[in-house]
């Protein structure tokens, strides 16, 4: 076992890549997911705590702890699929497509904002394959 008189290195060259989606040949279009999962990894962090909760089939729940915050202090927004809460501080989460806010309130020092996800529809294109 080393002690502090003795070294130990390890030297090794390791090169990382890292695969993008639009690299992907099954996979066209997704370019703007890679960057919005990007971009929610950084929001996750930092203050205020949260708790995300299903609480229906379709509906979902954003709890954040807001004890101490007037409600002048508070605001909650959406712009561009992008969820924006706080005015103090800012807290963003990434909305899928066809997800809503369907209304938010405070209670007790948290602030719930409730979000409803839209039936999915069932589209079916047929494409006329013309003759060369």
């Amino acid at each position: 076992m080393p002690g502090p008189d003795h070294q130990v290195a390890c030297e090794k060259d390791v090169t990382m890549t890292k695969m993008t989606l639009g690299a992907h040949p099954y996979l066209l279009g997704f370019e703007q997911l890679e960057r919005m999962v990007e971009q929610a990894a950084k929001s996750g962090e930092g203050y205020p705590p949260f708790n995300i909760e299903q609480v229906s089939d379709r509906g979902y729940r954003i709890t954040l702890a807001v004890a101490g915050f007037s409600e002048d202090d508070l605001s909650v927004t959406v712009e561009d699929r992008k969820l924006v809460a706080g005015r103090q501080f800012m807290k963003s989460f990434v909305l899928a497509d066809g997800v809503d806010v369907s209304g938010a309130a405070t209670e007790n020092g948290l602030l719930h904002v409730d979000l409803e996800k839209a039936e999915p529809e069932t589209v079916i294109q047929t494409i006329t394959i013309k003759k060369g």
